[in-house]
């Protein structure tokens, strides 16, 4: 079996490497151990969204006397919530596999072991290849905390995995994963404590978006707890969890606890050692080309620890496929949106202030609150913000967060705008649909020049 490309692992970098390897005229093979679509489609990224979807309806439905709409016993089964999550997760998985087919790209489930260069051993067999893309993924990582393995402790993967929700819910970590679990059972009534070891939950995010999301979660009646370095955990009828904040030991006890803290790149057991390929820590050491130190294997997403994004991965894909086809594709890291599923969602790209504070930049800041956007009115929203940050003098848009409904669809306009170098006054001077919340980024634009509309004028 001989190949142009052989592409070691399905998920978003791999299938998509995959198909564009066949695009270019490349014969291609995919390489798959588990499930097609990896972690995100299967265990991470669309099972959290559907769930989280489903208890986004259930909180509007319970909400729904406030907009004169009259329901009554309203009730969620969690079971039903999941068979949807997995009819999803299916109809995704299926189609990869039409899509592979359909663009001839030949898909083999089994493990691979790298052999040489240009052979990969999976099923006892050699693949033979002139090029090579890693693309194996990540899992989620256990850190050495005595009583980690107890049996009532369970990472993101078992989660995705259960039938019924449990009575309550200790998360460790405040990381976009834990802040998204929280939200999800917190909404369904869940009693949820967050321990996070960092000052703040969402390290990255801006302080003043944070600020908001706190007041979001603590009406979910969510225990925050941040500067918690964590002891041990004990299951014994119940998971209890041993910290120290503030030099003074606390516990806190619930039916399950879940470890959401950090995913840990999937490079063991296939063969990168043999092969000498360089590594930091354990993560692939790759080149803008997505190269490794050997010309004709390359590596892209979880592993090469970069941006641990499904996109990131996905766009990564897209370059190694086309520097196997002889082109000469670099990956640009600047303008990646990142986005987390709360309530309402959270969406940034580019730099925030603290960022460019420590640079020493000079920039203008606009700002637009939710509760002045008609949308977000008619839609019962009033917390939130968008701001933007551009140099003071070029006017180019430097960063942009938003908290709205929405955030993460609204956040690719912005990223658009700064790919093409386009500033303040381009989004200023685009007009917006009304009513929609897409206006709020027209209104912070035109705010940074203190000409905002519907907003007081700053004080000088």
């Amino acid at each position: 079996m001989e190949f142009d490309v052989a592409v070691l692992g399905g998920g978003p970098g791999g299938y998509i490497a995959a198909i564009r390897s066949s695009q270019l005229g490349m014969k291609t093979v995919l390489i798959e151990s588990d499930e097609l679509g990896g972690t995100c489609l299967n265990r991470g990224c669309i099972p959290i969204k559907a769930l989280l979807h489903s208890a986004e309806l259930y909180k509007n439905v319970s909400n729904a006397g406030d907009f004169g709409v009259v329901t009554d016993n309203v009730r969620y089964d969690f079971s039903k919530m999941v068979q949807r999550k997995n009819a999803v997760v299916e109809r995704l998985k299926n189609g990869i596999a039409y899509l592979e087919k359909a663009h001839q790209v030949t898909v083999i489930k089994g493990f691979g072991v790298l052999r040489s260069s240009n052979i990969i051993a999976v099923n006892g067999d050699d693949i033979q290849a002139r090029m090579i893309v890693l693309a194996t993924g990540s899992v989620p990582a256990r850190p050495p905390i005595p009583g980690k393995d107890g049996k009532l402790v369970m990472t993101s993967d078992e989660v995705l995995t259960m039938t019924s929700v449990p009575k309550s819910l200790i998360i460790v970590g405040g990381g976009v994963i834990g802040i998204e679990f929280a939200t999800l059972f917190a909404t369904l009534g869940i009693p949820v404590t967050v321990l996070e070891l960092m000052p703040s939950i969402l390290p990255g995010v801006d302080d003043e978006i944070i600020k908001m999301l706190y007041s979001e979660l603590r009406k979910k009646k969510i225990n925050l707890v941040t500067g918690a370095q964590i002891m041990d955990i004990e299951s014994t009828d119940c998971a209890s969890v041993r910290y120290v904040i503030d030099g003074k030991e606390e516990t806190v006890s619930a039916a399950t606890c879940v470890l959401c803290t950090g995913r840990n790149p999937a490079t063991k057991g296939i063969g990168l050692e043999s092969l000498g390929i360089e590594m930091t820590k354990q993560f692939v050491n790759v080149n803008n080309f997505m190269q490794t130190n050997i010309s004709n294997i390359y590596a892209i997403g979880d592993i090469t620890g970069k941006m641990q994004l499904a996109h990131v991965a996905s766009a990564q894909g897209l370059v190694a496929a086309e520097n196997c086809a002889e082109c000469s594709k670099t990956m640009r890291y600047d303008v990646v949106p990142s986005c987390i599923y709360t309530s309402p969602e959270i969406a940034f790209v580019g730099k925030n202030s603290r960022h460019l504070e420590k640079e020493g930049v000079r920039f203008k800041t606009g700002r637009f609150l939710l509760a002045g956007n008609g949308k977000s009115l008619v839609m019962g929203e009033r917390n939130g913000m968008v701001k933007l940050l551009s140099d003071e003098d070029s006017g180019a848009i430097l960063g942009a967060q938003i908290m709205a409904p929405r955030a993460t669809d609204i956040i690719a306009e912005i990223a658009v705008a700064m790919r093409c170098g386009g500033t303040i006054e381009t989004l200023a001077e685009t007009i917006h649909p009304h009513p929609t919340i897409s206006e709020a980024v027209l209104e912070a634009a035109h705010d940074a020049e203190n000409l905002c509309c519907h907003s007081a004028p700053k004080r000088v």
